[in-house]
């Protein structure tokens, strides 16, 4: 393959970004919005070739025996520390990124498109334009990496991009502080994400030249990942508080994963960037940003299954952040908020599914690495619906003007397009066959169950709530009674226009046939095809479960009835911790005011005030004392200078003789 191609595919939106930012204010918002969406729709065009190509021409430099290869299209020295320390800018090419790049380029050629209807008359217009391509730029360049330093450069990157997109209503002191708490809680997880790749590198990059690593790049993912077991061979003496320093340095690398993918305790972030305009929402927070984590580890996976300490770590923090989250999102009231802990609990399920896999043949299991396909598999199918849910709560947004589903209800009488591809998307994250999420999940659980009963099951449970607290929502947009406020003159809500609605039935179909994709035969751990089959035991358990998760839905909110209030009213201490998110909000406000800022960083700014301050005023003011003492001596008479210097002369010498004796 020439280099054409991926590179238009990188410098596209990041040219798109410079136009539309620097001469945005001279054009018209058709014409921004126009060059906007042709530049991403050109993007995706581009990378459907390339990922097409890449699974489907059966060129021998793509499969060799059978197996997909990992190609560097291009790889060029940028930084060059030492022979081994070198920072290359390239594109790599392989299964995940392939399909990265088709995730990517849809999503965000979707947004684009939304954003035009739904953000046609919000000032800034072209900015926001902007602000999509250099977002798209920077997931674009993270996935497609060549070596560690670039991903963590296009990481830094998104993180930009998000706070930028966050923040974009900056008149709003919701949307400033959103994008502040977004920015420094990933900013905080990339530190550790910095410190993890350091060690990691220090030790790779010290393995001599001769041996079986060569003289490889200590960055480069080809060399890491294919060499997995030389690497955790040439820090095995290396220990860190009783742990492998390699252990250590994926756990940190994973610090970083679990800040941008929203993981307990660094979630608290997402919930409120859905201040930021819907579709971004739907770009950042649904689709491609948060996923990164789950990309992360995915890049790194030989790795983490060297050590296995670190994928029962992830295993634990997904498996508690899944639950935490479903649990949350029964409670919510605004609707973007119930899809943000969907969200989160949905990035969990990935990372639970990763961690849960391996890379090596167990007994009894018929496939080991099927946790790392079924977790990119649901990445991909939840990329569609989950945008669809987003850009589906935008319309119902855009139609009554309000996040809360109290402003709404009975909507399906009036929204018929937003109705059935918002009940599309539903299906689809609830597991009901055949829309595509069943298929995703049930290769999820099955790998669950293959590593551990207690996993597959406590997962069921998560996606059961799934199901409830989904249909919980859908029932209260659009089934339960109506706001009178539809009968007002100029109050009746309508279907979105064209631009809004086009994404939404696109991503509906996607949501309906995505799942029948054989996901296996092109992505999988090692690049061997896998052919997906049902587990019927775990197919059957999960549409149960779904199914009476839906059912009890229908009784409780299919109809306005007095039951969930008197569950609430039951449990009234439970629904509000709950409603407030298990009070982690107020768990990080009492930390960093009571315990950082009033005692740490004040006893640090008294010190600073009255000890280091203080010497140095000290010091100062014995100075200007002592100058004040023998300025006298400077008066200009030469009897007095040779008097200070016969005696300076006696006490030097009084001083001599002292020390001889």
């Amino acid at each position: 393959m020439s280099t054409t191609l991926p590179i238009l595919i990188l410098t596209i939106p990041f040219a798109m970004f410079l136009i539309l930012g620097i001469g945005g204010v001279k054009m018209s918002r058709k014409l921004a919005g126009v060059l906007g969406i042709c530049g991403l729709g050109t993007v995706a065009v581009l990378s459907y070739i390339v990922a097409f190509t890449y699974f489907f021409s059966g060129d021998a430099a793509f499969i060799v025996d059978g197996v997909r290869q990992q190609l560097q299209i291009f790889d060029v020295t940028w930084l060059k520390f030492t022979d081994r320390m070198v920072v290359n800018i390239g594109f790599l090419l392989d299964p995940i990124s392939a399909m990265m790049l088709v995730v990517i380029t849809t999503i965000s050629f979707m947004v684009h498109l939304y954003s035009w209807g739904y953000m046609e008359h919000e000032p800034g217009f072209q900015r926001y334009y902007a602000f999509l391509s250099l977002f798209t730029f920077s997931m674009l360049g993270l996935v497609v990496a060549t070596n560690i330093f670039q991903m963590y450069i296009f990481w830094e990157l998104v993180g930009v991009s998000s706070y930028l997109l966050i923040g974009f209503f900056y008149k709003l002191p919701s949307a400033v502080s959103a994008s502040k708490k977004a920015f420094i809680v990933t900013r905080f997880a990339d530190l550790f994400m910095l410190i993890g790749i350091l060690v990691l590198s220090y030790y790779v990059s010290n393995a001599p030249a001769d041996g079986p690593l060569g003289s490889a790049s200590a960055f480069n993912f080809i060399m890491l990942n294919s060499n997995a077991g030389v690497i955790a061979n040439s820090v095995l003496g290396a220990t860190f508080m009783s742990g492998s320093v390699l252990t250590w340095a994926m756990v940190l690398i994973f610090v970083g994963g679990m800040g941008k993918s929203a993981m307990m305790p660094l979630h608290i972030w997402l919930p409120d960037a859905m201040e930021g305009p819907t579709p971004v929402s739907a770009l950042i927070h649904a689709a491609t940003m948060v996923v990164a984590g789950v990309y992360l580890v995915a890049r790194f996976f030989p790795l983490y299954c060297i050590v296995p300490n670190s994928l029962t770590f992830i295993t634990i923090v997904g498996a508690i952040t899944a639950f935490y989250a479903a649990v949350v999102a029964c409670t919510q009231i605004d609707i973007k908020r119930v899809l943000a802990f969907s969200t989160i609990s949905q990035i969990a399920f990935m990372m639970v599914s990763l961690g849960v896999a391996y890379n090596e043949p167990i007994e009894g299991v018929h496939y080991s690495g099927l946790g790392y396909m079924a977790s990119m598999f649901h990445l991909f199918t939840h990329a569609m619906f989950k945008a669809l849910l987003f850009l589906g709560a935008g319309a119902l947004i855009h139609a009554v003007h309000s996040n809360n589903y109290t402003a709404m209800g009975g909507l399906r009488k009036y929204m018929p397009v937003t109705h059935w591809t918002f009940l599309i998307g539903c299906l689809a994250i609830a597991g009901i066959p055949p829309f595509s999420g069943f298929f995703s999940k049930d290769e999820m659980l099955a790998a669950m169950y293959n590593n551990h009963w207690f996993w597959g099951a406590w997962m069921s449970m998560v996606a059961g709530l799934t199901a409830f607290y989904m249909f919980r929502l859908y029932y209260l947009i659009f089934w339960w009674d109506e706001n009178p406020e539809y009968k007002k003159e100029g109050h009746k809500p309508h279907d979105a226009p064209w631009q809004m609605t086009l994404p939404l039935i696109f991503l509906a179909a996607v949501s309906c046939v995505a799942g029948f994709i054989p996901f296996g035969e092109l992505v999988t751990y090692n690049g061997e095809p896998y052919h997906i089959h049902l587990e019927t035991p775990v197919a059957v358990t999960s549409i149960v479960i779904a199914v009476l998760a839906i059912g009890l839905a229908t009784v409780m909110y299919a109809k306005k009835n007095p039951v969930p209030s008197k569950l609430k009213n039951a449990m009234p201490r439970l629904w509000e911790a709950a409603h407030r998110r298990f009070y982690w909000d107020e768990i990080y406000m009492f930390i960093t005011h009571n315990i950082i800022f009033d005692i740490i960083c004040k006893s640090i700014a008294w010190f600073d005030r009255h000890i280091i301050d203080g010497t140095m005023n000290g010091l100062a003011a014995m100075t200007q004392f002592a100058s004040a003492r023998i300025k006298g001596m400077q008066n200009g008479l030469i009897q007095s200078y040779v008097l200070w210097y016969f005696l300076g002369a006696l006490a030097i010498a009084a001083v001599t003789w002292i020390c001889i004796l």
